[in-house]
């Protein structure tokens, strides 16, 4: 016995009456640590899959998170973009990489919580990703050409409600999260409309800073230049609590009609199932010093990201939650992929 508690931390060595309690929480805390030759993680350079092109949102809040992740683990993390169906591609490499903690992925919405509702793929995110953390979201907002005949998210709603199948909404794409955000937000209001998608959202935007599309539900990244020059109209913001990087726009759950609205694009960080999990932990912890440095939060204000921390088990759940919200509107509104 004593040979196992020489190692207990100064301070807990007892006295006859407590060796019992104590042997067991000296020799548990023993058993945590590193066998004698084996490395702590991380012990070499991380990958950190990114998705998506060089300078998409999610690369560039990715590239933040991998240089303070460097600091905060001390080692490497090396940026990969492995671009292609729409995220899918980088997406599956990592659901099939070791799980060993030095493959990440820069996760986010589309591939993780759209398109497996939307058609069959190699990967399973349920099943083969194990959420490490949020890090943000991505808000949207409702905009239409500087002349639309609606001063504010109350007039808007009464007019587009009042003529069922008259207007038109544009999205980047059929079975985009921009196209299924903007029919949970018609659906919720109660508003019917007719769905114009296109090829991206700067073409979408452009036709409806023209006139030619009566209104979008967009990112703020590719709808706030718009505002900012006046070529946009804005008449809300589509998280619940608001936006830092929205600023003057309201949440549309401050209308009643959209009473507890609240949607983004998520981005955080996931890893392989099997991946132990004192590693998640580590990273997670990692990553939630890492988001609560100004310098971070002011970088992803100017990606137009959200600061939106959630460790492990939150992520999941609200991963969880997505989903079923993403599931009804697709079912709701018979949305198939292109």
């Amino acid at each position: 016995m004593q040979s196992g508690l020489k190692d207990c931390p100064e301070g807990t060595r007892p006295g006859w009456q407590g060796w019992r309690v104590a042997a067991l929480f000296c020799f548990g805390l023993v058993a945590v640590l590193p066998t004698h030759g084996q490395a702590a993680y991380p012990d070499r350079a991380l990958r950190m899959i990114v998705p998506w092109p060089a300078g998409q949102a999610t690369d560039l809040g990715g590239r933040v998170i991998a240089q303070e992740l460097s600091r905060e683990l001390g080692q490497p993390v090396v940026v990969e973009n492995k671009a292609g169906a729409g995220g899918t591609i980088g997406t599956d490499m990592v659901a099939k990489a070791t799980p060993d903690g030095y493959t990440i992925l820069m996760a986010s919405s589309g591939p993780v919580s759209v398109s497996p509702l939307m058609q069959s793929l190699n990967y399973n995110p349920e099943k083969d990703l194990e959420p490490v953390a949020m890090v943000g979201l991505s808000p949207y907002t409702l905009v239409t050409a500087p002349d639309f005949p609606a001063k504010n998210l109350t007039e808007f709603l009464a007019l587009v409600k009042a003529s069922p199948g008259k207007y038109t909404f544009a999205s980047s794409g059929t079975g985009a999260t921009a196209h299924l955000i903007a029919e949970s937000f018609n659906g919720t209001a109660g508003i019917k409309a007719v769905h114009i998608p296109y090829k991206g959202s700067p073409p979408a935007l452009t036709d409806v800073a023209g006139g030619q599309v009566a209104y979008s539900v967009e990112t703020a990244a590719s709808t706030m230049p718009l505002i900012r020059s006046g070529k946009l109209r804005a008449y809300g913001v589509s998280l619940k609590k608001g936006s830092t990087v929205t600023p003057g726009l309201e949440p549309f759950a401050t209308n009643p009609a959209l009473k507890d609205f609240d949607l983004g694009a998520w981005i955080g960080v996931m890893v392989p199932v099997g991946t132990p999990k004192p590693v998640v932990d580590r990273l997670s912890t990692a990553i939630n010093k890492i988001m609560k440095k100004p310098e971070v939060q002011q970088a992803f204000g100017t990606i137009a990201i959200e600061v939106d921390y959630r460790d492990a088990p939150e992520f999941r759940q609200y991963l969880q939650s997505i989903s079923r919200e993403f599931a009804s509107v697709i079912k709701a509104n018979n949305i198939r992929a292109d």
